[in-house]
């Protein structure tokens, strides 16, 4: 039986295991999808000495970016990305190779691109780690300007109190890459001021569960549009699929 998985953590908040578990049930494929919670990437090397077996997995939340150290080879756009969210590993003599990918521009892209209006032309991007980097990577290839919002000043980033009512009116796509607001912190937003949102405003969300998170709701309140990455997640899944499948 072939085995997949999930590196990550904290793991509890996933939807990849009942994803791929269910789709295996589903095209009748002798598989399965396991994941691996683990804290620090140094545990990789033991996951694949006891699963050598083991096909491909995808990359969540912290380690999109500390997996490069692991890759024997890199796709171009997980290259340009930095950041790293698929690995198809394939086995020569009970060695394992493992090739990065990166599908979360994928699924970012198709997720968000039918919601764009004419005047969405400027975004930012909460967070700056390995899905805030894909999700930069898409707007840019869409012909979305984009900058980083961090908490703390980096070059070229604004910190969430120098966001002003004009920079808002002037970025009014608004893109969470940060774990805020995901299960069990629902409560929990980005520090935006939300006060100055309006109906030309859009705001994406990466977290899926809750359904609607904070951020959403805080959103809606002001009359603008919201998304989550639920079906962000089944496409880049499905984009990984293919990978692992070539």
């Amino acid at each position: 039986m072939k085995t997949f998985g999930l590196i990550g953590f904290p793991l509890a908040q996933s939807f990849s295991q009942k994803y791929f578990t269910q789709k295996f049930e589903n095209e009748n494929i002798d598989a399965r999808y396991l994941n691996f919670e683990m804290e620090d990437i140094i545990e990789l090397p033991e996951v694949l000495n006891h699963h050598a077996y083991i096909a491909g997995f995808s990359i969540t939340i912290p380690h999109k970016e500390n997996i490069f150290k692991f890759l024997n080879e890199l796709d171009p756009t997980a290259r340009e990305i930095e950041a790293c969210n698929v690995v198809k590993v394939t086995w020569k003599n009970k060695t394992p190779i493992l090739k990065g990918y990166n599908t979360d521009v994928i699924g970012f892209s198709d997720s968000i691109q039918p919601l764009l209006k004419e005047h969405h032309k400027k975004a930012l991007i909460l967070g700056t780690g390995g899905a805030a980097k894909a999700i930069a990577f898409g707007l840019k290839k869409m012909g979305v300007e984009y900058k980083y919002v961090s908490r703390y000043k980096k070059e070229d980033t604004l910190t969430y109190t120098e966001l002003t009512k004009e920079i808002l009116d002037e970025f009014n796509v608004l893109v969470n890459c940060t774990p805020l607001g995901m299960y069990p912190n629902i409560e929990q937003c980005p520090d935006i001021p939300y006060q100055l949102l309006s109906d030309k405003h859009l705001l994406y969300d990466l977290t899926y569960n809750p359904e609607t998170t904070q951020f959403m709701k805080n959103g809606l309140e002001q009359g603008a549009t919201v998304k989550n990455g639920l079906e962000m997640l089944h496409l880049q899944a499905e984009a990984a699929w293919r990978i692992w499948n070539e």
